[in-house]
């Protein structure tokens, strides 16, 4: 007997749409974010910074999340790391607002990479459990069919 039949996955289709939907809402966030600290909020120079271009390949992959494309959830959960690298040297680094806008940036960078972890480990799991389903349906005989 198959180990998917004996223990039915709590792994749904829904589970993963949700963290389809993290990631997608946690990569805006982080966009916006990066916006206000750069242009508005805790700039760099008084009146904004080109820091505020470093928001651009956030944006980039933001259509294959939407897309659902598997391998962009693969990339950004690596790409995602340099974001985060700069979120925690400025939180220890900056004062005020800088500090609080780089915390964000932090937690807003590890729920990204935990959506975008669970959605490929769980849409991967799903597809082999249903495989493993397919092959343990009975066959009709062609005569039956």
């Amino acid at each position: 007997m198959n180990n998917s039949t004996q223990n039915p996955s709590l792994i749904s289709p829904i589970s993963i749409e949700i963290t389809r939907w993290v990631a997608v809402i946690s990569l805006l966030a982080l966009i916006l974010v990066g916006l206000l600290w750069e242009l508005w909020l805790a700039p760099l120079r008084e009146g904004g910074s080109w820091w505020a271009l470093k928001v651009l390949p956030l944006c980039w992959p933001l259509a294959g999340l939407l897309k659902n494309r598997m391998y962009t959830y693969r990339w950004v959960s690596l790409m995602i790391w340099l974001y985060f690298i700069e979120g925690v040297v400025r939180a220890w680094g900056d004062k005020g607002w800088s500090a609080g806008l780089a915390m964000a940036e932090t937690i807003l960078c590890v729920l990204l990479f935990a959506a975008c972890a669970f959605h490929v480990r769980w849409r991967f799991q799903l597809a082999r459990e249903t495989a493993a389903l397919a092959d343990d349906a009975p066959t009709l005989p062609p005569s039956e069919i």
